[in-house]
């Protein structure tokens, strides 16, 4: 294959229009037809990366392989692609300047004045380039995180002004902006999309592709205003009605040609329609589900979607899996207590409790895995839903008084959770805890192997705190069983309950991992679990 081809996707108008899933969805179509692709995020705030950033801040930390913290939208990229990113693939504005000042202190610029342009810029271009240096892609698609217009973007936007001056047409820019709705007029307003692409113009960067999110459909006439007033010809105005799901997206950008189109500008063959079956069956078993499930999902963020977007979407992928529709109750931690978990959960046909840092809602994640293993209700429980677990387990079997992690209870007599070895003379708190992909062994005899169907696994981390060994025989005893040891450090990633329909915590993170392509093994097992409760309980 010749040249790698970039493509931008730049945003206007507003935020959160879904510069993510455009982007998602144009590898998806790209990969469809049998280009290889990878795609890239850059978010403009200072901080190095999204690690020690609040979920109320900036949603869910994703983690890759490699064991980088970045931005959830790299979770949408995986789970559209299926193939995995890297450090590479989320770049920031900190990490940029970082990398220059680093540079300046080491004498790599000879003396010269630090500028942001050339300095600034020429680093945000190599970030750009690299994922094209270094595999073998045929594009690159980079998202460029918040409004054009904003003053943390405009190095960004000069940097792209710059790649398409020097790569011609192995470089597009697709801009979506919002084609907004006056209901009291009832018309489709384009001044706002106009506006938008003034300014990319002032930038000295004309879009190639305009992609119009709008609640109504755009008629022809709205798309030659839009082709007239912005430069661009009228196959290259985009429709992006909303979609019922995410994963509608994809197809409806192949209806409006989307890659066509960038391909017939990256001078690209066209050969070969996307082929999208798969998508198209995964939809059709999502869409049309044999009845509906309800489960409880317990953590501290639960106003705030993002904060558990992968988990949610995890669920999306083991409802079309098992044909079944989860209905996801969020339910604050700190509002469970032993006396009303009950009222609270009784309705539900599994628990899921969520990861998190900190010492708020702990006593209710207690509360409701109390709940749940003494009903014989489905539970799961992830990093710290696995670590509250076996506190429950600790203080409520075992009668370990006051049993707890470290984390919170410093001074324990039971510390059945503590801090990593390693952890312990560490102070910096960006990019310290245990991250990325680790191998886990599985115990043969255990409920977790059947579910995976095999002994050796590896799946991402993002934590500080363990189960500590010291009480590993008196939880064996009583019938917590390890089911998944790290081989190298004999670490307990996974345990079960061995008298207990469906209850399994796992220190590391399976909702990074699942895909359409791939539903997580663990989120369809104990999805089923759920559906088979919730008939037994009719």
């Amino acid at each position: 294959m010749s040249q790698t081809k970039y493509i931008f996707v730049t945003g206007g108008v507003t935020s959160s229009l879904g510069k993510g899933i455009i982007t998602a969805s144009i590898a998806k179509l790209l990969q469809a037809r049998g280009f290889s692709t990878t795609t890239q995020k850059i978010d403009p705030y200072i901080n190095v990366d999204p690690g020690t950033l609040n979920p109320y801040e900036h949603g869910e930390c994703y983690v890759t392989e490699d064991g980088a913290e970045t931005d959830l939208d790299l979770g949408h990229y995986e789970r559209f692609s299926n193939v995995h990113t890297s450090q590479a693939n989320n770049v920031t504005t900190g990490r940029i300047y970082q990398t220059v000042i680093n540079k300046e202190r080491h004498g790599d610029y000879l003396g010269k004045t630090v500028q942001v342009i050339p300095h600034i810029t020429d680093e945000i271009k190599r970030s750009f380039r690299v994922l094209g240096e270094t595999g073998d892609y045929d594009f690159v698609i980079t998202e460029v995180g918040g409004t054009v217009g904003d003053i943390e973007s405009l190095p960004y936007v000069e940097a792209i002004r710059q790649m398409r001056f020097e790569l011609g047409n192995s470089c597009v820019v697709v801009h979506l902006t919002l084609v907004i709705y006056l209901a009291a007029a009832e018309e489709l307003k384009t001044k706002p999309t106009q506006h938008s692409v003034k300014t990319m113009l002032e930038a000295g960067v004309q879009p190639d592709i305009i992609v119009c999110r709008s609640e109504k459909h755009l008629g022809e006439n709205i798309r030659q205003k839009i082709s007239l007033f912005c430069n661009v010809p009228i196959s290259s105005v985009k429709e992006s009605i909303d979609a019922e799901s995410i994963y509608d997206v994809p197809l409806l950008m192949r209806d409006e040609k989307l890659d066509e189109e960038i391909l017939k500008k990256t001078d690209m063959p066209l050969a070969n329609f996307p082929d999208l079956t798969n998508w198209e069956r995964f939809l059709k078993k999502l869409k049309n589900p044999k009845g509906t499930v309800d489960i409880g999902l317990i953590g501290k963020y639960v106003e705030l979607k993002d904060a558990y977007k992968s988990i949610l979407e995890s669920f999306i992928h083991a409802s079309a899996e098992n044909e079944y529709e989860v209905k996801v109750k969020t339910i604050h931690s700190e509002t469970i207590t032993d006396d009303n978990a009950a009222d609270l959960l009784g309705g539900l046909s599994g628990v899921l409790v969520a990861p998190g840092f900190g010492q708020r809602g702990i006593d209710g994640k207690i509360s409701a895995i109390r709940w749940a293993r003494e009903n014989k209700v489905p539970f799961f429980g992830i990093c710290l839903g696995m670590q509250c677990a076996v506190v429950e387990f600790g203080r409520n079997v075992l009668g370990f008084e006051d049993a707890h992690s470290t984390e919170f209870n410093p001074e324990t007599p039971y510390p059945v959770i503590d801090l990593m070895e390693d952890q312990k003379k560490i102070d910096d708190k960006g990019g310290t805890m245990r991250l990325g992909a680790y191998p886990c062994r599985i115990e043969k005899s255990s409920k977790v192997y059947k579910i995976y169907g095999e002994e050796d696994i590896r799946e991402r981390h993002r934590h500080r705190y363990e189960f500590n060994n010291k009480y590993t025989k008196d939880f064996q005893d009583a019938g917590m069983l390890p089911a998944g040891i790290n081989p190298e450090e004999n670490l307990v990633e996974m345990i079960e309950i061995t008298d207990h329909p469906w209850f399994i915590g796992v220190q590391f993170h399976p909702e990074y991992k699942s895909t359409v392509a791939r539903p997580h093994p663990l989120f369809v097992s104990f999805v089923e679990a759920c559906i088979k409760h919730s008939k037994s309980s009719e």
